[in-house]
């Protein structure tokens, strides 16, 4: 794909562990990744994870870090086989066929669990034993949904999200050098103006912000970001392709 984001500074502000993907993409395409971690996964080890996947039909991972911390308590990947496994996203389910793991269901299009609930196989529920592999305080509506349709519910919490304590006071000095900020999620967003405080705050939403999702730009909006960017799709790929695209236009 040809994209030349030259003279574009890009504030990345994914987890540390998840940002260089996205960073070594932008800078091989000559834009400069500032970056600026909102984000810290810690992970958890409930004691009931095993139990809970050896006495369910379907289990449903959120996100990469659901996949990565869930897997990580789990003594093996044998007690996943004969299971039907649904990753919310395309990303999510890359991540679990890295670890060997097989997806049954994905859904085509946004990675959300509007899109995932769209899915044929999570139509007709009754009696189906489900469990969802999230981090704390995750959003309830896929679980909501789907004991609507009559499944037995369980969650396997197995990391949670804290706020960093970061000093922005440096990042405010050099703000001139950021022309767009991506963020990947609301709750990075929100961390993000807990960060920048009152001070940033009139900088922030005059600044191009890129997000992954139509909930994602609706909160922005309502929080008063002057410019929201929708990007394609949820990829470092597709992050790129919409960068590339705004840059163009």
């Amino acid at each position: 794909m040809h994209c030349d984001l030259s003279n574009i500074g890009i504030l990345v502000t994914r987890a540390t562990h998840q940002a260089e993907p996205l960073c070594n993409l932008i800078e091989a395409h000559g834009g400069r990744a500032i970056r600026f971690p909102v984000l810290e996964i810690q992970p958890l080890k409930p004691a009931s994870l095993t139990t809970l996947i050896n006495d369910s039909d379907i289990i449903i991972f959120i996100s990469p870090n659901a996949v990565r911390c869930g897997l990580a308590t789990l003594s093996g990947r044998l007690q996943l086989q004969n299971k039907k496994i649904a990753a919310v996203g395309k990303t999510t389910a890359r991540v679990l066929e890295a670890e060997g793991v097989v997806v049954d269901i994905v859904p085509q299009g946004d990675a959300d669990s509007e899109t995932l609930l769209a899915h044929p196989e999570l139509q007709r529920m009754k009696g189906k034993r489900v469990v969802i592999v999230r981090g704390i305080g995750g959003r309830p509506l896929l679980g909501d949904t789907l004991l609507k349709r009559g499944a037995n519910l369980s969650y396997a919490e197995v990391y949670q999200r804290c706020c960093p304590n970061m000093d922005s006071s440096e990042l405010l000095k050099q703000w001139d050098n950021i022309q767009i900020v991506t963020s990947t999620s609301i709750n990075m967003l929100n961390n993000l103006l807990v960060l920048l405080g009152e001070k940033g705050f009139p900088q922030l939403i005059k600044t191009p912000l890129l997000v992954i999702s139509q909930r994602m730009l609706q909160s922005a909006k309502a929080v008063g970001f002057q410019q929201v960017i929708l990007s394609s799709g949820a990829s470092d790929q597709a992050i790129l392709a919409t960068l590339c695209q705004w840059k163009e236009s």
